[in-house]
């Protein structure tokens, strides 16, 4: 089967045994019976996988022209009872967390009995302050206990959840809270980061002075930072805790299967990032089937994934997932690389983890130190291994296989979004050989296609490259964009009926595996985070020395992906590394850390049409420093505009 690697199928032999789906013919049956037999084989699923208050009229709803979706209507669940109260009677003091703070002394385990207290005390507060069904929630917290607990007692009592990246400043923490109309924050005193304290409480407090409508903000104790305040809204959890009052159960809110479970926030090509809307139903049983069978979890099982809990990998790998299949995870407060480069390895030892699903950002980080550098104990424990994110260069792919798999654990690379709500083409460690980078096959009820732009048809070709779509629903995918679910079919759905549009470059090969190459908008992505260049660029031109400003993404050996910006200056505005440095530290106070520039190449002008847009292509490729190979630019209105940025860019070394 092509060219896969065959250290790898020795290993896949021993999964196929006992895997959850063994072998590729096992594989097909189940995805053609997924596709032809829906209503049967998603029935028999969702009974599988999840416990309902009420069982669904109908498998599927769907407009095509409108691009709306219901799974299983009808049907009536709670989340937190799913994750937490059907386990109780075996599983109580089982562990659900092992914790980890970014000193590594700093350490505590929560069994699912202390989650579903601690659950049910927040669910409780939130009750009190007024919090109802359908009410919206930013959670603003680092990767602690009490983050997907808070998550869990939104969803308990029925609120809808939302978690902001603790990396955003305040104005985009505000922007988010005004987007979704939330009517409370949660978030923490601080969080520790490469032994730096960092401060929350205080960009919350800066955000809310915009958001009136936000009437309660509870605060968790991380850094012992002082808990006084005199607004109102301030609810502080070493006073809730100090409460002699009994804990009480609060009883599963019954949601119903399309009610809205979570909002997150995904960048777009053009205008501010959209707040996608996930429901309970077909979300929870994507996220329990998807990394059951992706990573064969088994009882026992212990599960480490460094994805951030804000991107929807984090919500399904860390949170959902695991809790819903009630094993045990693992979470990490730190960053990769601290306090050394063997931390991960450290951490993977002593919590005998046997499933271990890296972003690909962590694993270049862990990379960079060669293969010189000596693990620095066993790791025994490991099984498998996953990539979460961009793909990998296959040497950086080996050395994960050699280094942290030693030579005996697969890698499971999945393809999703932010869209998908788990994967959509995917490996399965039973299945056969795997091929570095590539994306795999179809998850089961999931039908990709590759289709030709210019002629609307599929691709007819092996590799022949194209734009990836997905025909017809599947159960995890996104519904709506909060509040205009035009935004939502115009971007996803519009013009193309009935499919839905990835915005990613892909191909089929040979055998009919998909390869995923990147956007073919203009979306960048940085360490995982998806952010719009015209997000950055309309903020770059508050700047008052900038005239005009485009940013595209650039290569970037740890981070995936930087930021290379061309930037024309005004008048009276020097041209200099202090104006850089000005500029990059505008965006980290407007937007945060991820929009650090890498590179900024300064222009007289950029490179338009005759009818004025701005020729990002050719932009791209210089930035690439593909200078020779531009193609043609027979529509650029200003030539000696690119000429000069030609030999500007030949001038900086890469």
């Amino acid at each position: 089967m092509g060219n896969g690697p065959k250290w790898y199928d020795a290993h896949l032999i021993e999964f196929q045994k006992t895997a959850h789906i063994r072998g590729m013919d096992e594989y097909k049956a189940s995805y053609t019976r997924s596709l032809e037999e829906r209503n049967a084989f998603w029935s028999e699923k969702a009974r599988e996988y999840l416990t309902w208050v009420r069982e669904w009229d109908s498998v599927l709803r769907s407009d095509e022209d409108e691009a709306r979706v219901e799974w299983f209507p009808g049907g009536v669940l709670n989340a937190s009872y799913n994750c937490l109260d059907r386990h109780l009677d075996r599983s109580s003091d089982r562990v659900a967390y092992f914790w980890e703070g970014d000193d590594p002394s700093d350490s505590t385990r929560i069994t699912y009995g202390g989650l579903h207290h601690l659950v049910n005390r927040i669910a409780g507060v939130l009750k009190s302050a007024g919090i109802d069904k359908g009410d919206r929630v930013v959670v603003y917290m680092p990767a602690i206990p009490e983050l997907p607990a808070a998550m869990l007692a939104c969803a308990r009592i029925g609120a809808v959840h939302c978690v902001v990246n603790v990396r955003f400043e305040p104005e985009w923490l505000a922007d988010r809270i005004r987007d979704c109309e939330a009517k409370a924050v949660i978030t923490a005193d601080g969080y520790f980061s490469a032994g730096k304290k960092i401060l929350l409480k205080e960009n919350v407090d800066k955000a809310v002075e915009t958001c009136p409508e936000v009437g309660t903000v509870l605060v968790f104790d991380r850094c012992g930072l002082s808990s006084q305040s005199d607004n109102p809204r301030d609810i502080f959890w070493k006073d809730v805790v100090r409460s002699t009052s009994p804990v009480p159960v609060i009883d599963p809110e019954p949601m119903a299967a399309e009610d809205p479970l979570f909002i997150m926030f995904t960048g777009v090509a053009i205008g501010k990032p959209r707040p996608l809307v996930y429901t309970h139903g077909g979300y929870l049983l994507w996220a329990a089937m998807g990394q059951k069978l992706v990573f064969d979890l088994r009882d026992g099982d212990v599960f480490w994934s460094t994805a951030d809990i804000s991107w929807i990998t984090g919500h399904t790998l860390s949170v959902y997932g695991p809790l819903l299949n009630c094993v045990t995870s693992v979470l990490y407060e730190g960053v990769a690389g601290y306090p050394d480069l063997g931390r991960h390895e450290d951490m993977v030892s002593r919590y005998e983890v046997s499933k271990f699903c890296a972003d690909a950002t962590t694993i270049r980080i862990l990379a960079s130190r060669g293969d010189d550098y000596p693990a620095k104990r066993g790791i025994s424990s490991l099984k498998l291994l996953g990539i979460c994110g961009d793909p990998l260069p296959l040497a950086i792919w080996e050395w994960y296989y050699r280094h942290m798999g030693n030579e005996r654990c697969p890698i499971i690379y999945s393809w999703w979004q932010a869209e998908s709500g788990g994967p959509v083409l995917t490996w399965f460690p039973g299945t056969g050989p795997i091929k570095p980078g590539c994306a795999g096959l179809p998850f089961f009820g999931v039908k990709p296609l590759v289709l030709d732009l210019d002629t609307g048809d599929e691709t007819r070709f092996p590799n022949q490259e194209g734009t990836l779509m997905i025909a017809g629903p599947w159960p995890g995918m996104a519904r709506t964009v909060y509040g205009d679910h035009e935004a939502y079919r115009e971007s996803y759905s519009s013009p193309f009926s009935g499919m839905f549009i990835t915005g990613e470059a892909a191909r089929k090969d040979e055998d009919g595996f998909f390869w995923v190459s990147g956007r073919i908008d203009d979306l960048i992505t940085v360490e995982g985070h998806t952010i719009g260049a015209w997000e950055l660029e309309t903020t770059l031109a508050c700047h008052p020395g900038v005239a005009e400003a485009t940013v595209v993404g650039c290569r970037d050996q740890i981070k995936g992906q930087g930021l290379y910006a061309f930037i024309a200056v005004k008048r009276g505005f020097e041209k200099s590394d202090a104006l850089k440095c000005e500029l990059t530290a505008f965006l980290l106070q407007k937007i945060g850390d991820m929009a650090r520039l890498d590179f900024v190449q300064w222009a007289e002008a950029l490179p338009r049409t005759r009818s004025g847009k701005i020729l990002r292509r050719l932009l791209q490729k210089i930035a690439e420093g593909q200078v020779y190979d531009l193609g043609d630019t027979t529509t650029v209105a200003n030539p000696e505009v690119i000429e000069g940025l030609v030999r500007d860019r030949l001038m900086i070394a890469d």
